[in-house]
């Protein structure tokens, strides 16, 4: 049976949970989340040892682990290779994560985000935590093991040829990015099924901002099924591929978790004549010229103003999509007069060199502050 056959297809992603004004993590929000979830069949967690600085990790003890029998859903959680400055800080973070959870084991156990950008790949080879994962399974800590993926097909082929027992890859995909030159979606996806490795699937909704696209895009979609809300087409086109473990969606709100698991229970694959809608909907999407931002952060994270990057991009991208520059323009300034101003900035290329995306980051500010400053 083909690892993640038994498991439902939609997986709570606990990147983007709901926050209160102080800070930390809504809890009483999350548990209603976490039951509904759980109420709904669907039983895959996902979370990583950087998530809300760690609060995503302690959430989840209060929310799941303390609540819920360890045997009744499955539990993913990745190690970040860049925090580690030796070998001896991967079993550092692995222990954290299994004291954060009070899990006892990972079901699902990856290293995070491996990529050429910001030397990662580099460092995960110079301390060797291919080798080092598989202790962690070997002792028991982990059921299975694989990583998350942010690059070319060509590197991720060699990946696996070198590393055959890694079980799983966690890829971005989604239809805008499926046959996006840069992001390399369904060459990516090919290459691990090649080696027959299982696939979880996040970004399906591309950050949310596939939720609410763009209203040319959107009309694609209501012409084609007005009863199935665009959040559903892009989480129908994910989970419609084979090989799946899961699909991930980083749910904030109880409606998004109402609607998802919803559309999920009661899901079918996408037909032929679908998969024309969805070429269609690209093909709008491409005309507008957004830039491809996901809001993973870890641009702001390392750029030593921490500029909030993400945010000014959602500004300008909503401004060409909607044209409203007004709108737009005040929002800017007010994100800079609380967190600093990008005309500043020192083209460091920090951003760039930990960007999944691999965005000219540098450039696209310089845009966005001609546009808007």
């Amino acid at each position: 049976m083909e690892l993640g056959a038994d498991i439902k297809n939609l997986g709570f992603g606990l990147m983007r949970l709901p926050m209160l004004e102080n800070g930390e993590v809504d809890i009483d929000q999350m548990c209603k989340m976490v039951d509904r979830f759980l109420e709904k069949g669907f039983t895959y967690f996902d979370t990583a040892y950087g998530y809300l600085g760690g609060k995503s990790e302690k959430a989840a003890k209060v929310a799941l682990f303390d609540r819920y029998p360890r045997e009744s859903f499955q539990f993913a959680t990745k190690m970040p290779i860049w925090e580690a400055a030796t070998p001896a800080d991967m079993e550092r973070m692995l222990q954290e994560s299994l004291e954060r959870t009070g899990a006892g084991y990972f079901d699902f156990y990856l290293l995070h985000n491996i990529a050429s950008c910001g030397n990662r790949l580099e460092r995960s080879n110079e301390f060797d935590s291919w080798s080092w994962i598989k202790t962690v399974k070997e002792r028991g800590l982990a059921k299975h093991i694989g990583f998350s993926f942010h690059d070319t097909a060509a590197v991720l082929d060699e990946l696996l040829t070198k590393h055959p027992y890694m079980e799983f890859v966690q890829l971005q995909i989604n239809y805008a990015d499926w046959d996006n030159a840069v992001v390399q979606s369904r060459a990516c996806y090919e290459v691990a099924r090649k080696h027959g490795k299982s696939v979880v699937i996040m970004e399906p909704i591309k950050g949310g901002s596939l939720a609410t696209p763009p209203p040319a895009v959107a009309e694609v979609f209501k012409e084609a099924d007005a009863s199935i809300s665009p959040s559903a087409w892009a989480l129908r086109f994910a989970a419609s591929l084979d090989g799946l473990i899961t699909v991930l969606s980083g749910m904030s709100t109880i409606e998004q978790m109402e609607e998802n698991t919803e559309m999920m229970a009661e899901f079918t694959p996408i037909t032929e004549d679908e998969k024309k809608v969805y070429e269609k909907a690209v093909a709008k999407l491409n005309e507008i010229g957004q830039i491809p931002c996901t809001a993973c952060r870890y641009c702001v994270a390392e750029c030593p103003n921490h500029f909030e990057i993400p945010e000014h991009i959602a500004s300008f991208n909503n401004y060409k999509v909607y044209g409203n520059l007004a709108a737009n323009k005040g929002h800017y300034k007010w994100v800079i007069s609380n967190t600093g101003d990008p005309a500043q900035c020192l083209e460091c290329g920090l951003c760039e060199a930990v960007c999944p995306q691999k965005l000219p980051i540098i450039e696209s500010l310089k845009q966005i502050v001609e546009t808007f400053g």
